[in-house]
């Protein structure tokens, strides 16, 4: 049962370290020397893996951190002796590794298990998820010190496993272990806390990355390494995938998806068949689930819907923009018209912006989109329609230039009738045979009765007493 779910787990390894040997870890550019003082803050804690012997003049060491000494490694007092590669001392400060944020995509990368790094070619992800998912698994590299920042808006980050000093921890029980050892304060820090899972993916449709609730802060560090702003698109309206932190030219396809669909199958027939072929050779896909947020009338609600997200981009400039990813979805479109039933999907949309068009959705498949569509444009319209009769009723909308040709219920019950003028007393009734005052009735009426209409149920010398 676990086989799925490992064929699909995806590594992330972790780039920066807090090695003694590496030249970006020092202020100088530079691994000390011989005749150099060097000098770790005080308050700044630390974890520092040292791979070979060193000779130093001098060193400051920090009030809280640790140095991991592999075979052979150590430190000895410079003797005053020459040292070709270090002509001139001086004081050499180790970098501060505190802002190492966990939650920077910059600072991860895809890798194979054995830690080799997958090419980024044609497959590529969203923002959100080139920070670990709540079903990736985490690697730092072996031989290797860190410290990461993992401050998180949400208080517990999921993970499958944590592989750290070339040692896997895959269960909750090992991480626990871990966490009480000396190393793990001195390598994480923040108030997110890591947990270890040991379990992958179960729905072989896919499962939605998890780190939604962090997205401000995954692109407020993807900005402010590159600068604090997205960069400018080539197309007048870019699209705006789920996940990602600027917009991109291109196409996105959102399928809906029934419980036969497999997400990896789906992926691998996509890059064999379609994405292999020689004129989309420029073209890069990221195909993911993720949930789409409800919105009713503009407001949007609490519930989502899960869906699956392509997102196509390509390697053309200028008015060619976007332009080979707009052939690649409609080529993807036209295959789920054809097989969608069979691979699970039942629909889809695209959209596309380019260097020459604006962003738009240009295609739909299939009936039950558009049917979905016309029953909510006759609801629309109905309640549209009603609210123009309620207001009609309440007298909060009138049409001074409308004359309906039929008396309607509501005038005849609510409109006031016309007051009759001073001198008539009378009133017609058209359900008496109504004459008015003057007529002549066939017999005098006396002077004293004011009656001006005829009963047929009553005689008119009835009501003289």
């Amino acid at each position: 049962l676990l086989l799925p779910a490992a064929a699909a787990a995806v590594y992330k390894q972790w780039i920066p370290n807090t090695n003694f040997e590496t030249a970006s870890n020092w202020d100088k550019g530079r691994v000390p020397c011989a005749s150099d003082v060097v000098h770790f803050e005080k308050d700044k804690v630390v974890s520092v893996f040292v791979r070979s012997p060193h000779v130093l003049t001098d060193m400051y060491l920090p009030l809280t951190g640790e140095f991991v000494l592999a075979a052979g490694a150590g430190f000895t007092a410079f003797d005053g002796s020459w040292d070709p590669g270090c002509d001139s001392g001086g004081t050499v400060r180790f970098a501060d590794a505190e802002q190492h944020s966990w939650f920077d995509p910059t600072l991860w990368q895809d890798v194979f298990p054995s830690g080799e790094p997958k090419p980024s070619e044609r497959i590529f992800s969203v923002d959100e998820e080139r920070v670990p998912c709540r079903y990736d698994d985490v690697v730092f590299q072996p031989g290797t010190s860190f410290r990461v920042n993992t401050d998180s808006s949400q208080p517990v980050i999921h993970l499958r496993s944590i592989s750290v000093m070339g040692q896997e921890l895959s269960t909750p029980a090992s991480w626990a272990g871990y966490l009480q050892g000396p190393s793990a304060p001195l390598q994480f820090h923040g108030n997110g806390t890591l947990q270890v899972t040991g379990t992958g993916c179960p729905d072989k449709s896919g499962c939605a990355c998890g780190n939604t609730l962090d997205g401000p802060r995954i692109c407020a560090a993807l900005l402010r390494a590159s600068g604090r702003q997205c960069p400018e698109p080539a197309c007048q309206s870019p699209l705006q995938p789920l996940g990602h932190c600027c917009g991109v030219c291109g196409a996105t396809i959102n399928l809906d998806f029934t419980p036969d669909f497999d997400l990896q199958k789906y992926q691998d027939r996509l890059v064999q068949e379609l994405l292999s072929q020689p004129k989309y050779a420029g073209v890069r896909m990221a195909i993911s689930k993720v949930h789409e947020a409800q919105t009713f009338l503009g407001v949007v609600s609490r519930s989502s819907t899960p869906l699956i997200q392509i997102v196509l981009i390509d390697d053309r400039a200028g008015m060619q923009t976007g332009t080979a990813a707009e052939q690649l979805a409609a080529h993807i479109m036209e295959d789920i018209a054809q097989h969608g039933e069979a691979l699970g999907i039942p629909s889809g949309k695209m959209e596309v912006a380019t260097g020459s068009t604006s962003s738009g959705q240009v295609g739909s498949h299939p009936l039950s989109r558009i049917t979905a569509g016309t029953v909510m444009g006759l609801l629309f319209g109905l309640l549209f329609l009603g609210g123009i009769v309620f207001l009609y009723r309440r007298g909060r909308l009138r049409f001074p230039a409308l004359h309906l040709p039929l008396p309607q219920p509501w005038d005849r019950m609510e409109e006031p009738a016309s007051p009759a003028p001073a001198s008539d007393k009378g009133f017609d009734n058209p359900m008496f045979n109504v004459e008015p005052p003057h007529a002549d009735l066939g017999e005098e009426t006396p002077k004293d009765l004011q009656v001006f209409y005829l009963n047929p149920l009553y005689d008119a010398s009835e009501t003289e007493t």
